[in-house]
């Protein structure tokens, strides 16, 4: 049986193990080159036409641009109802007394609470008066004006005659619907 090359060079020993893996990796690279140099037919790729490519860069440019001009539409108009809501409520709103009798309502799950006088606490009671949240305030403004602040924020809207109507009707299997809680009871 014949030995390759390598095996015989190892045996009559003039060269070593670490030798010849360094041979047989330049023999192997230099093969791959011939390979990849062009020895066998290769399909060139067709590059588009530069007129293509450039109507497609431009189409999605234009894509980019339309959806950042509405992004931008968007956050103006957010920014006008902010500003129209902050106006409404300021122009609106009735006066904060200065007093120790406080009303009491829920927001976002949590327990606040408004400076009252008795007169203003019997006119939210009644639905006369709502309370709405502004720029992380609450304030007390005239019922009759809640559609136009929920036509700009429906969310500013803490407390409506409307909100009171639909929680003071108890549910049917509620075991606790003949004990009513008063409205103007201060806890």
């Amino acid at each position: 049986m014949s030995l390759s090359l390598r095996e015989q060079l190892l045996q009559a020993g003039p060269a070593t193990e670490k030798q010849a893996k360094q041979a047989e990796r330049a023999t192997s690279q230099h093969k791959h080159r011939e390979v990849k140099g062009g020895k066998r037919p290769s399909t060139p790729t067709p590059a588009p036409p530069p007129a293509r490519a450039a109507q497609q860069a431009a189409a999605a440019k234009l894509l980019r641009d339309q959806e950042l001009n509405r992004k931008q539409q968007e956050k103006a108009e957010r920014r006008a109802r902010a500003a129209q809501l902050r106006q409404l409520v300021e122009q609106l709103r009735v006066p904060r007394p200065d007093s120790d009798d406080y009303y009491n309502f829920v927001d976002d799950g949590r327990i606040r609470r408004l400076p009252v006088t008795p007169d203003l606490r019997a006119r939210i009671v009644a639905g006369t008066l709502c309370i709405v949240r502004s720029e992380g305030h609450y304030d007390l403004v005239p019922a009759d004006v809640i559609e136009r602040i929920r036509e700009r924020d429906p969310g500013a809207i803490v407390a409506s005659p409307a909100a009171g109507a639909a929680a003071a009707a108890p549910a049917e299997d509620d075991p606790y619907k003949d004990f009513v809680v008063p409205d103007d009871l201060t806890w």
